[in-house]
């Protein structure tokens, strides 16, 4: 009885020590989380105002434009950007990022993918090391972009993809993140990165009217680069708020766990002293019996 006594009291112990490392993670990912959504919820308006400028151009210009990055052409070869994080403990943000990836290429793009012409830009560790373990075409040099997040080295990568279409190596990007909505709850977006996407617009009266200066070829040449930076970079800052806030849900669960676990641990620990105290008593009280006979 005492080896059972002794064994639970060693995982109430246990238990707690994990507890205090899951509570202390939840501290940390609420701390990265706060300013990591300050970051993408001042970056957000931005953006999609950049972005819709973007494609109203492109969509009303009636084919004259004159932009590579615009260039819609038959699919042979693609890159898919799929932004993940670079640690685990976050429940199952890494697997259905990787799995909506899969689920990408096997809807849009089986046809490239049986052919070879499928290629991985993974940022972050757990895509680099999925898809290199796994046997993908695997262009691994943006990978360490959470190890020091800015601007100029998320720019490298989006510039990556766009000289890479421009030159004809890849005819489509598509990027795979997870969109901030708060701290419970991520999007999982596949989103077309090029071709510029083209807008429908059924309503002839809201076709946009723009007057260029200097001249619209120039202009959109030189804006186009610094408004896909710009989305590029969003999305990276969504990546990066969604990673803090599944971990920090996913430790808060974990501590959630532990609790009950310790409170069912320590009611058996109870019933098993009491036991033992019991056992212990009547043994007394038969040897005592035992001696006045």
């Amino acid at each position: 009885m005492s080896g059972q006594l002794k064994e639970v009291r060693n995982r109430i112990k246990s238990i707690q020590s994990t507890q205090q490392i899951t509570k202390a993670m939840k501290m940390v990912s609420a701390a990265k989380l706060k300013r990591a959504q300050d970051a993408i919820m001042q970056m957000r308006p931005y953006a999609v105002k950049l972005q819709e400028m973007l494609q109203n151009i492109v969509s009303n210009s009636e084919g004259s434009i004159n932009s590579a990055l615009a260039a819609e052409r038959p699919v042979e070869n693609v890159l898919i950007v799929v932004i993940t994080s670079d640690r685990g403990l976050c429940g199952a943000y890494n697997t259905n990022l990787i799995k909506l990836a899969k689920q990408t290429i096997r809807e849009k793009y089986s046809s490239q993918f049986e052919k070879g012409h499928v290629t991985i830009m993974p940022i972050g560790k757990k895509a680099f090391e999925h898809f290199t373990k796994n046997g993908y075409t695997v262009d691994a040099t943006h990978w360490k972009i959470f190890s020091e997040l800015s601007f100029d080295s998320v720019r490298a990568a989006a510039a990556t993809a766009m000289e890479g279409f421009v030159k004809g190596k890849y005819d489509a990007v598509e990027i795979i993140y997870s969109e901030f909505v708060n701290a419970a709850t991520q999007t999982f977006v596949a989103e077309q990165f090029l071709p510029i996407a083209k807008v429908e617009n059924n309503n002839s009266n809201m076709k946009a009217d723009f007057i260029f200066e200097p001249e619209k070829d120039t202009l959109i040449a030189e804006l186009m680069p610094k408004i896909l930076n710009t989305q590029f970079f969003k999305s990276v800052l969504d990546a990066h708020a969604s990673e803090h806030g599944a971990r920090m849900t996913a430790m808060d669960k974990a501590s959630e766990n532990a609790n009950e676990l310790l409170r069912n641990l320590k009611i058996s620990y109870n019933r098993a002293r009491q036991a033992a105290i019991t056992t212990e008593l009547t043994e007394i009280v038969s040897g005592a019996a035992a001696l006045e006979a």
